[in-house]
């Protein structure tokens, strides 16, 4: 197990590192070093997205007894992905570290001057995913390798399977980020994250305590009666951050498709807008695609 446990620590910090330096170094890109970062990030994120959800489909798809059966998989992914989240930890930091730099952000003229100001400022407002990979390490971790005494295989799949949401938030992030949000790409893929997140992150709960009905031959209604209250409590302390998140993304996609519609105005309110951007108290357009009246979520990839 320490092997796999050190495999992860060499692996998803090598591959971040490793795609920022062809994309810093690659002649057709020569990307400067905060964009290397960014864009690094998201992909280390979506790879283990896809490689956590492809284990839960294997996982969940080979046990006929939904409590009794085991995968040797389920732990040795859950090994192999506790050090994605101490990584995850640093990579969003150094994310927020560049986005501060960026000339025009919203928060330039506050930016930190120093790491350690940055650091505070950054666990202030990434409080609760900090918060969640964390618990991610210290709990579920335990929980989840030691305390299931290797029932529940079954469960620990279709959680892995919440990864599949990963990938749309990432590359949401990333178009976002290079104010790419008038494009077609980024209206889909924002249709596709609304669709995702809420299937794999918000219906998953409700699923699980189905499914277990349903192997107990319980009324839906009764299973959270029936379960010990640590299952309950374990599964309303995950749930919450994720209708949180979803209420955030619903947001931005309503402002997106609102925004959209504003845009279809006649030209003469465009007109009265250009002369309110020139107004010298008007704020400027961050570089970066983000708003200062904007709410757009830093979600979780996990």
């Amino acid at each position: 197990m320490l092997i796999i446990l050190a495999a992860g620590s060499v692996f998803f910090p090598g591959l971040f590192l490793l795609s920022k330096q062809c994309l810093k170094s690659i002649p057709a890109l020569r990307w400067s070093e905060g964009d290397a970062v960014i864009v690094s990030a998201r992909l280390v994120s979506s790879v283990q997205a896809v490689m956590a959800s492809s284990a839960g489909y294997i996982i969940a798809s080979s046990c006929e007894d939904i409590i009794e059966d085991q995968h040797w998989l389920t732990c040795a992914y859950i090994m192999f992905a506790v050090p994605y989240f101490v990584y995850d930890i640093y990579a969003m930091f150094m994310c927020y570290w560049y986005k501060l730099r960026v000339k025009g952000h919203e928060e330039a003229s506050a930016a930190p001057q120093h790491m350690s100001s940055a650091l505070t400022s950054y666990l202030r407002r990434e409080f609760l995913m900090v918060l969640h990979h964390v618990v991610m390490v210290t709990v579920c971790f335990p929980v989840s390798v030691f305390w299931r005494q290797g029932k529940g295989d079954y469960f620990q799949g279709i959680m892995f399977m919440a990864e599949l949401s990963t990938p749309s938030v990432c590359l949401g992030k990333i178009l976002i980020q290079y104010k790419q949000q008038h494009t077609l790409l980024h209206k889909v893929n924002g249709a596709l994250m609304l669709i995702t997140f809420f299937i794999c992150r918000v219906l998953l709960f409700p699923y699980l305590y189905y499914v277990y009905g349903r192997y107990a031959s319980i009324p839906f209604h009764m299973v959270p009666l029936s379960v010990p209250w640590h299952c309950n409590l374990g599964a309303a302390l995950l749930m919450a951050p994720q209708l949180y998140w979803f209420s955030l993304i619903c947001r931005g996609a309503l402002r997106l498709f609102m925004g959209t519609s504003r845009s279809q105005r006649p030209r003469a309110n465009s007109g009265a807008s250009k002369e309110r951007q020139t107004d010298g108290n008007a704020l400027p357009q961050p570089s970066n695609g983000y708003s200062a009246r904007s709410t757009e979520p830093e979600l979780a990839t996990h």
